[in-house]
């Protein structure tokens, strides 16, 4: 299962915390793609995810939006 979560507009640290409530939601296998404007939560969300466990499987940069992808 992928479901996208549009974080755009939404600013560092909020944006991850955001994320994070739908990832602890997800079953292991299924994925969270996220859009995400902020350029300090693209660099720290990867980070973040992979310390909780997370595994960041896309990043993908289109004009000024990043699409990013977290596997559970």
């Amino acid at each position: 299962m992928h479901q996208v979560l549009d974080l755009r507009g939404v600013k560092c640290p909020l944006n991850w915390a955001r994320a994070k409530v739908h990832l602890e939601q997800l079953r292991r296998g299924q994925q969270l793609e996220l859009l995400i404007d902020d350029p300090k939560g693209a660099r720290d969300i990867p980070r973040a995810a992979e310390a909780e466990g997370w595994s960041v499987t896309r990043m993908v940069q289109k004009d000024d939006t990043w699409h990013m992808v977290i596997a559970v």
